[in-house]
C-alpha cells in the first residue's frame, strides 16, 4: 500500500496519520499521533465461523509501560492484566464502531489498539477512536463511516478541543464526541454541575471538529484509491415472518397494549411463540414455511422479534403509548429506602424504579486503602473514590457461571463513579477512602442510573457530607423515518428493541454525567438537544423522592467506621515517626492500635475504630516532632545513667542529659542516690547545642509548670 502521511489542526493541536508503513498483513493498519503519543490501530476481517448469528465485532486496546518508560512490575515483569482504564477504552472504542458496521455481517472482526508511545499530556483514547475508522476503511470492511472522536475541554468560559490532561483536571468539563456523516453517535462525559445548554453547546462544537476528521479520511480514502464498501445483505425469504405476521400480530399488539409487567409480559409473548412453534412443527417437512424455520435453528426466534419490535416501535410512533401504558415523558413509580443493614456496614440504601432495583454500600476507608494507579500510563497515580457495579444473573431471571467483572460492569461502575465525583467533599475537610458497592437486585433498565441514585442515598446513611444529591435518568428513542420520539426513563424492552440509550446524571444545579450509545448512524443536534432537556425534570422529579426519604448527610458516621485524625508535620521528620526499618511507626501502632498513613508532605493520617486511641496516636506524634525551646516543662523516664549524669527520654525518640549538677540544688555525690533506671521525673530544657544534644535540669521548675507537664502525659 502508498505510504501517505496527514496532518489535520485543531487550534494549534496536530493529529497526524501514517498508512501503509506499519504491519503490511493486517487488513488496514494506521499509526495516529497527537504530540508525542502515538497509537497504533489495525482492522482485520477473517471468515465467520457456523452457528454465528450476531456481529461478531471484538474490540481490543492495549497499554505497553514501554510507551511510558515504564519496566512492569511484578515477578514477570511483563504487562498483566489490563487496568481499569485500558477497558474503558476498549468500550469508548467499540460503542461509536459498532453501529455503523451492518449487522448483517457475520465474519469475525478485530480492532487492536495499541499505544506505543506516551505523552503525559496527550491522552490516547480519542486518538484510538478514530484510528479504529481509518484501519476498519482501509480494511475493505463494510462501513457506514466515516467516524470521528474528540475531547472537548472547558477552560474558563472557553471549550476547546482535545486538551490536555492537565487542562482536563483544572477544567468543569471532560467530554468524548464521537460523530458520523450522519450525526453525533456517541457521547460520554464528566461535568462539573455544568447547565443543559453549556452541555448542548460542548456537544454541538466537539461535532464540528468530528466533521473536519471525517472529511480528513475521506480525502486520504481517495488519495489511496478506496472506494467505501457497503455490501447488501442477502435476501431474506419473508415466508416465514409473513407467517407469522397473519398469525401473531392482533394478540402481540393486545399483550403490549395491555401493560402488564415485565415478568407477565414475556410470559405472554413466549406463549404465542410457542404455540406458532407447535403449529410449524405439525407441517410436512417441504412446507416452505418449514424450510425457512428449520434451516436455522434461531430463525423463529429472530422473526418473531422482529414482528414484536415493529409493532412496539409503531404503537409508541402513532399513539405515543409505551408498552407499560406511560406517557413518552412520564418516570416509573419511585421508591427509596436508607439504613437497611447494621451499622457495621458503613452506609446502604436501596433504590427502586420500577422493577429496577440496586442496593448500594458504602465502606470508608483511610488514606492508605486508596488505589494505586502507579502501573499505567496516565497521570493519576491512585484512586480516593472507588465505584463498583455488580450485575448477578439473578437480577433478570437467568442463571449462568459467576465470573470476575465484565466490561459492562467496569464501564457501569465507571459512570456511576463520574456522576459523583462533582459532589464528593474535598479530601482537607474528610480525609476519607470511599468505596461505594452498587448490587443490581433487579433489571429492567438503566441500572447505570440507579447506582448513582442509591449511592447518592448511601453516601448520606453513611454520613459523607456530600456537596449535593445527584440523581439520574435513561433516554431512548425510537425513529421510523423522520418520526421520532423520545422516551423519558427506558425500561429494558425499549433498551433492547429501541435505538439509543442516552444517561444523564446531575444535581439540581447542572449535569455530572452522561453517556450516549445509539443503535443507528447518528442523531442531529436537535434530537439530542431534546433528549437532554427532557431529562432535567425526569431527574429532579427523582430526586425529589430521594430526598423525601433522606434530605442530608447524616452528622455521625458509623461506630464501626474509622475515625481519622490528621496533622501536619515538618517533612524532615518524616524519617524519625517512621524509625529504621518501620520500627517507631509500628511501636506507635501497637501502643494504641491506631493505623498511620504518612504523605511525602507531611501530612500525617492516624485512624482508629475509638477516636481516644487515634488522639493518643496524634499525641504522640506531635509530641515527637515538636520543635524543641529552651523552657519547655516535660514528663520524662530515665532511660540510663552514666557517672556524670542521666539520660531521660521525656517525648518518644527523643531523650536528653540531666547533668548530674542539675539533678538536684544540692550537691550530688553519686547519680544513683538520686536517680534510677525507670523512674519518671520532671524536666526542663536547658538548652540544645550546636550539634543537637539536649540538655535538660530539674531545677528552677515551678509547680503549675510541673504539674501541667503531668497532665500532659497522662498523669494528674
Amino acid at each position: 500500500m502508498k505510504e501517505i502521511e496527514k496532518s489535520i489542526s485543531f487550534d494549534g493541536r496536530d493529529i497526524r496519520l501514517t498508512i501503509g508503513l506499519f504491519a503490511p498483513q493486517a487488513g488496514g493498519a494506521v499509526l495516529i499521533q497527537s504530540g508525542d503519543t502515538a497509537v497504533f490501530v489495525t482492522a482485520t476481517r477473517s471468515q465467520g465461523r457456523e452457528g454465528i448469528d450476531f456481529l461478531p465485532l471484538l474490540v481490543d486496546y492495549e497499554e505497553r509501560l514501554y510507551a511510558g518508560g515504564k519496566i512492569p512490575g511484578g515477578f514477570l515483569r511483563r504487562e498483566g492484566r489490563p487496568p481499569e482504564k485500558v477497558t474503558l477504552t476498549c468500550r469508548l472504542i467499540d460503542r461509536p464502531l459498532r453501529p455503523l458496521i451492518p449487522q448483517w455481517i457475520r465474519d469475525d472482526i478485530q480492532i487492536v489498539a495499541t499505544t506505543w508511545s506516551m505523552d503525559p499530556q496527550v491522552p490516547p483514547d480519542v486518538l484510538a477512536v478514530t484510528g479504529a475508522s481509518v484501519a476498519v476503511q482501509l480494511a475493505g470492511i463494510p462501513f457506514y463511516g466515516p467516524m470521528a472522536a474528540v475531547r472537548v475541554g472547558l477552560v474558563g468560559d472557553d471549550f476547546i478541543i482535545n486538551p490536555t490532561y492537565k487542562e482536563i483536571t483544572s477544567g468543569d468539563l471532560d467530554l468524548v464526541v464521537a460523530g458520523s456523516p450522519d450525526g453525533v453517535i456517541m457521547v460520554e462525559a464528566g461535568a462539573n454541575q455544568l447547565p443543559e445548554q453549556d452541555i448542548i453547546e460542548a456537544i454541538d462544537f466537539g461535532y464540528e471538529a468530528t466533521c473536519d476528521l471525517i472529511q480528513a479520511q475521506r480525502e486520504i480514502m481517495e488519495e489511496l484509491g478506496i472506494e467505501a464498501v457497503i455490501e447488501p445483505p442477502q435476501e431474506v425469504d419473508q415466508t416465514l415472518e409473513t407467517f407469522i405476521q397473519e398469525r401473531t400480530t392482533d394478540d402481540i399488539k393486545g399483550i403490549l397494549s395491555q401493560y402488564l409487567d415485565k415478568n407477565l409480559r414475556d410470559t405472554r409473548l413466549d406463549e404465542i411463540k410457542e404455540a406458532i412453534q407447535a403449529q410449524i412443527a405439525e407441517m410436512p417437512e417441504e412446507e416452505p414455511v418449514k424450510v425457512a424455520a428449520t434451516a436455522d435453528g434461531k430463525a423463529l426466534g429472530k422473526v418473531f422479534k422482529e414482528v414484536t419490535k415493529k409493532l412496539m416501535r409503531r404503537q409508541i410512533v402513532e399513539d405515543g403509548v409505551r408498552v407499560d401504558g406511560r406517557k413518552l415523558d412520564e418516570v416509573r413509580p419511585v421508591s427509596c429506602r436508607v439504613g437497611l443493614l447494621p451499622r457495621r456496614v458503613h452506609g446502604s440504601a436501596l433504590f427502586n424504579r420500577g422493577l429496577t432495583q440496586v442496593l448500594s454500600l458504602v465502606t470508608l476507608g483511610t488514606p492508605g486503602d486508596a488505589q494505586d494507579l502507579a502501573d499505567d500510563l496516565h497521570p493519576e497515580d491512585e484512586k480516593r473514590y472507588l465505584h463498583h457495579y455488580n450485575f448477578p444473573p439473578f437480577s433478570v431471571g437467568e442463571t449462568r457461571p459467576m465470573r470476575s467483572p465484565g466490561r459492562r460492569e467496569i464501564g457501569h461502575g465507571a459512570l456511576a463513579e463520574r456522576a459523583l465525583l462533582p459532589v464528593l467533599p474535598d479530601y482537607d475537610k474528610f480525609p476519607y477512602v470511599i468505596r461505594v458497592v452498587s448490587e443490581v437486585l433487579s433489571s429492567n433498565g438503566s441500572t447505570s442510573m440507579g447506582s448513582v441514585c442509591g449511592s447518592t442515598l448511601g453516601l448520606m446513611d453513611a454520613g459523607v457530607p456530600i456537596k449535593k444529591p445527584v440523581s439520574g435518568a435513561a433516554m431512548g428513542l425510537i425513529k421510523e423515518g423522520d418520526e421520532i420520539r423520545i422516551l423519558t426513563d427506558i425500561q429494558g424492552i425499549e433498551d433492547f428493541l429501541g435505538d439509543m440509550d442516552f444517561k444523564v446524571a446531575g444535581t439540581d444545579t447542572g449535569i455530572t454525567a452522561l453517556q450516549m450509545d445509539m443503535k443507528i448512524s447518528g442523531l442531529s443536534m436537535e434530537t439530542i438537544a431534546q433528549a437532554i432537556q427532557q431529562a432535567k425534570p425526569a431527574r429532579l422529579h427523582i430526586l425529589e423522592k430521594m430526598l423525601g426519604t433522606i434530605d442530608t448527610a447524616r452528622s455521625d458516621l458509623s461506630p464501626y467506621a474509622p475515625r481519622l485524625l490528621t496533622i501536619k508535620i515538618d517533612p524532615e521528620f518524616i524519617g524519625m515517626v517512621i524509625g529504621p526499618g518501620g520500627k517507631m511507626i509500628k511501636s506507635i501502632t501497637e501502643e494504641t492500635g491506631a493505623k498511620i498513613d504518612i504523605q511525602d508532605d507531611g501530612t500525617v493520617t492516624v485512624s482508629a475504630i475509638e477516636s481516644e486511641k487515634a488522639q493518643r496516636a496524634v499525641t504522640i506524634i506531635q509530641n515527637m516532632t515538636r520543635k524543641l525551646s529552651a523552657g519547655d516543662v516535660y514528663l520524662g523516664t530515665v532511660t540510663r545513667i552514666i557517672p556524670i549524669g542521666a539520660f531521660v527520654e521525656f517525648l518518644p525518640g527523643k531523650e536528653g542529659m540531666v547533668h548530674i549538677s542539675q539533678i538536684a540544688d544540692y550537691r550530688v555525690g553519686k547519680v544513683e542516690d538520686e536517680l534510677a533506671v525507670g523512674d519518671q521525673v520532671v524536666i526542663k530544657v536547658r538548652d540544645i547545642d550546636n550539634k543537637g544534644r539536649i540538655n535538660l535540669t530539674r531545677l528552677n521548675i515551678h509547680p503549675d509548670e510541673a504539674q501541667a507537664a503531668r497532665e500532659a502525659a497522662g498523669l494528674a
